[in-house]
């Protein structure tokens, strides 16, 4: 099923982003399709209210995708990705604007733990919640492509590999040799939510995306199961 062996170390490209409020709704979804999908991504709204031996459970599901985006000082966010592989993630993500010093403790972190087993730290270059109009005020007025690029250069002259970026950027980062994941994934273009710069499954991956986040078509489908069949069966 899985056409893309860049997924690794999910197990398929498709990753849900499971963005429910409580724990059984988590549960009953992941135990639903946690066999379907590649694995699931679990942020702050579930993270931080039910903690990591919450993470724990479900990584006993699937493979997980830890995304609380740590952006600190490097002590700090070193701490919070160890605490996030101890509990089981599989992927993590912290902000790439954190700078070279934070980034290449991360990839030293990176290294060391993925002997253990299969782990990636992922940085994340600019929201797909934001436009050329949304961007903050004190970031260089310049278009949001080049603001990933120049990021991506970053990431890897740190030592990491793994990058979060909008599908509309990924042809500036074709045959890099990342590991690029990319939320705003949708079927329909009018689906699109608070997401500004979105794409379907399949153009996704033929541009080079290694895996896709896909959230809301999922989780407010009729029937959740055969919509995360559609996803995978799309690649």
């Amino acid at each position: 099923m899985n056409k893309n062996l860049r997924a690794h170390p999910m197990k398929n490209p498709i990753i849900l982003a499971l963005d429910v409020d409580t724990r059984d709704q988590a549960l009953k979804i992941a135990d639903e399709i946690g066999d379907i999908v590649g694995g699931i991504k679990l942020g702050p709204r579930l993270c931080l209210r039910y903690g990591l031996e919450f993470v724990q459970e479900m990584a006993q599901r699937a493979p997980i995708f830890m995304d609380n985006k740590h952006f600190d000082i490097p002590s700090t966010m070193e701490a919070a990705v160890r605490a996030s592989f101890d509990a089981g993630a599989s992927l993590v993500t912290v902000h790439a604007l954190s700078g070279a010093e934070a980034l290449k403790r991360m990839a030293a972190v990176e290294a060391e733990l993925s002997k253990q087993r299969p782990f990636k730290v992922l940085a994340v270059t600019i929201l797909t919640s934001w436009d050329q109009n949304s961007l903050p005020p004190v970031m260089n007025p310049q278009p949001i492509a080049q603001h990933v690029t120049e990021l991506a250069s970053l990431v890897q002259n740190s030592g990491l590999t793994g990058l979060v970026c909008s599908p509309h950027e990924l042809d500036l980062l074709q045959n890099k040799g990342l590991y690029l994941v990319t939320p705003g994934i949708r079927f329909s273009m009018n689906d699109s939510g608070d997401q500004k710069r979105i794409m379907g499954p399949k153009e996704a991956l033929e541009k080079g995306a290694s895996a896709l986040v896909v959230g809301r078509p999922i989780l407010e489908a009729k029937d959740i199961k055969e919509a995360a069949k559609q996803f995978v069966m799309a690649m």
